[in-house]
């Protein structure tokens, strides 16, 4: 069975709140996750899962993609162990995914998620931009399986990318 895994990095917070784990997002910030869940929601299956940190910037952000794309709060995880962490932690997350679950979104924060992006699929992803999306597949392969180079690279988006400009 084919798995998808979306990587999305969490949209624009503010700089003037302190301390950093409660930055919420800012008003440009809510705007592109909505336009980012829209389009998400012409191209992808239906989410069985969204990991997200405990940060309250990738909070907000799970919560609109969440209304976007009509995902229900239960299948929201919260994981502190995301919130100022390293591509091991993200892939702990993976591997510790249920078996029947086939299609997750983790939502988190640069630099990891841009590594964890890169680590498995081996594409050049470099910085993810604040609401970039990376969608993989991954064959043949248990969640608790994944490692490096299991994801095949199906899409990367960013809210600039998505209105056609280069970001």
């Amino acid at each position: 069975m084919t798995k998808t895994l979306y990587l999305v990095r969490h949209a624009k917070a503010s700089d003037s709140v302190s301390p950093d784990i409660v930055r919420p997002l800012t008003a440009s910030g809510m705007i592109d996750t909505a336009r980012m869940g829209r389009n998400l929601s012409t191209k992808i299956s239906p989410i069985d899962l969204i990991i997200t940190s405990n940060a309250e910037r990738t909070q907000m952000t799970t919560k609109v993609l969440c209304e976007q794309l009509g995902i229900p709060e239960e299948k929201v995880y919260v994981l502190s162990d995301l919130y100022e962490s390293s591509p091991k932690h993200y892939l702990d997350a993976v591997n510790a995914i249920p078996a029947n679950l086939n299609h997750v979104m983790i939502v988190g924060h640069n630099p990891s998620i841009s590594y964890f992006a890169e680590y498995l699929t081996h594409a050049d992803i470099g910085a993810m931009p604040t609401c970039a999306v990376v969608g993989m597949k991954i064959e043949n392969q248990a969640w608790a399986e994944v490692g490096k180079k299991s994801g095949d690279l199906i899409f990367y988006d960013s809210p600039e990318s998505i209105l056609g400009y280069n970001s």
